[in-house]
């Protein structure tokens, strides 16, 4: 921002320079590309109880692994694909995180039969483009009450790891809901 100081979220101003690149452009920034979408649901349930930085870090290793986050490709992934990628010392070698991701996949075919798009599918959940939380100063809420909706229904649709803790961030990772902190300079970018 023009050698001016810039003002990030508290976990955005970090000396990692992954995870101010994400903040900086990614987080809390609209992306309803399908492709961006399923990955972000990977790179999310992934994360469930570890850091994002460890995830940001791996998240090439993830790309290989995942077959570029490509859905049709993710959903035929056989038990064979499962063994390889715990061996897969790159990425999280977590079974039922794996495990997730890959029946996500299948889910994400599902609601696309139904809804045209996995963006559709998210977007009827939202009341408006982009849920903006003014009031937020200090502190980001971990869920909310759509979290806990949408959480619900995903899990009724076929989805797996889709906790509401999980869905806030996701949604806050895809640009759904913008928590940038008011003193942060990234607050309404577009």
């Amino acid at each position: 921002m023009n050698g001016q100081t810039i003002n990030r979220c508290p976990w955005g101003d970090s000396k990692n320079k992954l995870m101010q690149e994400y903040h900086d452009h990614e987080w809390g920034k609209l992306n309803l590309d399908e492709h961006y979408l399923y990955e972000m649901l990977v790179l999310e349930l992934f994360q469930s109880g570890l850091s994002w930085s460890t995830i940001l870090n791996k998240r090439e290793n993830f790309r290989k692994a995942f077959k570029d986050f490509d859905v049709q490709q993710v959903a035929q992934m056989t038990d064979y694909d499962v063994g390889m990628l715990l061996q897969d010392k790159g990425i999280i070698r977590n079974h039922l995180k794996i495990n997730a991701a890959i029946k996500n996949a299948r889910a994400v075919l599902k609601v696309r039969e139904e809804y045209g798009s996995f963006a559709k599918y998210l977007q009827h959940f939202i009341p408006s483009p982009i849920i903006h939380h003014p009031e937020v100063v200090d502190d980001v809420p971990a869920s909310n009450e759509l979290s806990k909706k949408i959480s619900k229904q995903m899990k009724k649709d076929g989805f797996f790891f889709v906790g509401p803790v999980i869905v806030y961030s996701y949604l806050q990772a895809i640009g759904l809901i913008n928590d940038h902190l008011e003193r942060c300079d990234f607050k309404y970018r577009a």
